[in-house]
C-alpha cells in the first residue's frame, strides 16, 4: 500500500519537474492595461447598442451570415464560393459606408451629445427649460390642443441646431403663449414647420426638421416623425401638438412620449432637473 502511494507521489513530483515552471513567463498587468481594456469594452458596448437601434442591426446580422459562409467554404475547399465572397466583401465595405452614411453620422452625433461628454464639457447647473418659458409653451400647447391646431416647438439645449435654423424665418421675440398660438394659426404664413426657441427667445419659425426612419407607429404622421427625427440628432426637447387628436407629446433623445397631461410634463421636467443637478454635484465633488 505504501509503495503504491510513494509511486503516485513520485509520479506527481516528476510531472511538475517536467513542467519546468521557471521558464514560464507570466505577464504583469499594469493599470494602463486595465484602463485600455475598459475603454475598448465601453466602445464595443456603445457601438453594439447603436447598431441594435438602427437599420445597421440587419446589416450586422447579414455580415455574420456571410462570415460563417466564408469560413465554411474555406474549410470545405469550395474555392470558387470563397473567392466570390471575398471579392464581394471587399467591395461591400465601400458600399456600406455610402448606403449607411446617415446611420454612421447619427451614431457619431449621439456619442457627441452623450452623458459622458455633457458632464465633461458642459457642467452648467442652469434649468433645462426655465419655469416661466415652460409655462408659456405648455399654455400654448394645450390651448392649441383643444382647438386641434397642429404645432411643433423645438427648445434647443446643448447641441446647436444651426442646420434647422437656416431653413426657418427669423423672428427673435420673447416667448409668449399668445405669439406661439398666433404663429401656428391655420393658413397663416408661419404656421407650417417648427418654431425654434434658443436662449429663451423665439428665434425662427417654419423650420424644416429631418424625418425619423424609426418605426414610431402607423397612426402618427409627418409632424411626429419630424419631431422624433430632430430629437435623434440633438438633445432638444420638442413639443408636438397633434392636429388630428389635439394630444400633446414630447420628443427627446429619439423617444416620443405621447398623450401627456400638463401635470405629467411638469413632473417630467422636475425629475430631469433633479437628475441633472445630481450629476453636476457628483462631477464637482459635492455628491
Amino acid at each position: 500500500m505504501n509503495s503504491t502511494v510513494d509511486g503516485k507521489i513520485s509520479s506527481i513530483s516528476m510531472f511538475f519537474e517536467g513542467l519546468n515552471l521557471s521558464k514560464l513567463s507570466i505577464p504583469s498587468i499594469r493599470i494602463s492595461d486595465v484602463v485600455d481594456i475598459l475603454i475598448v469594452a465601453i466602445f464595443i458596448y456603445i457601438i453594439m447598442n447603436w447598431i441594435r437601434e438602427t437599420r445597421a442591426w440587419s446589416l450586422f446580422k447579414g455580415m455574420i451570415v456571410i462570415l460563417i459562409l466564408s469560413m465554411l467554404s474555406f474549410r470545405l475547399n469550395l474555392y470558387t464560393t470563397y473567392w466570390i465572397i471575398q471579392e464581394t466583401f471587399s467591395v461591400g465595405v465601400i458600399a456600406i459606408l455610402i448606403l449607411f452614411q446617415p446611420e454612421f453620422r447619427k451614431g457619431l452625433e449621439q456619442i457627441g451629445k452623450g452623458s459622458l461628454t455633457k458632464n465633461i464639457f458642459n457642467s452648467s447647473s442652469q434649468e433645462i427649460i426655465p419655469k416661466n418659458i415652460l409655462d408659456e409653451i405648455l399654455t400654448a400647447c394645450f390651448i392649441m390642443g383643444k382647438a386641434k391646431t397642429g404645432a411643433i416647438i423645438v427648445v434647443e439645449q446643448k447641441v446647436a441646431l444651426g442646420d434647422f435654423e437656416e431653413s426657418g424665418i427669423p423672428i427673435d421675440a420673447i416667448v409668449t403663449n399668445q405669439l406661439l398660438i398666433n404663429i401656428f394659426e391655420n393658413k397663416t404664413p408661419l404656421h407650417d414647420g417648427a418654431v425654434l426657441i434658443r436662449n429663451n427667445r423665439i428665434k425662427r419659425a417654419t423650420c424644416i426638421l429631418p424625418l425619423t426612419r424609426s418605426e414610431i407607429g402607423l397612426d402618427l404622421g409627418t409632424r411626429h416623425r419630424a419631431s422624433v427625427g430632430a430629437s435623434e440628432v440633438s438633445d432638444a426637447y420638442i413639443f408636438v401638438v397633434s392636429e388630428e387628436t389635439g394630444a400633446v407629446s414630447i420628443a427627446h433623445n429619439g423617444k416620443l412620449h405621447r398623450n401627456l397631461t400638463r401635470e405629467q410634463i411638469e413632473d417630467m421636467f422636475k425629475q430631469q432637473e433633479k437628475q441633472s443637478a445630481k450629476k453636476i454635484n457628483i462631477w464637482k465633488g459635492r455628491g
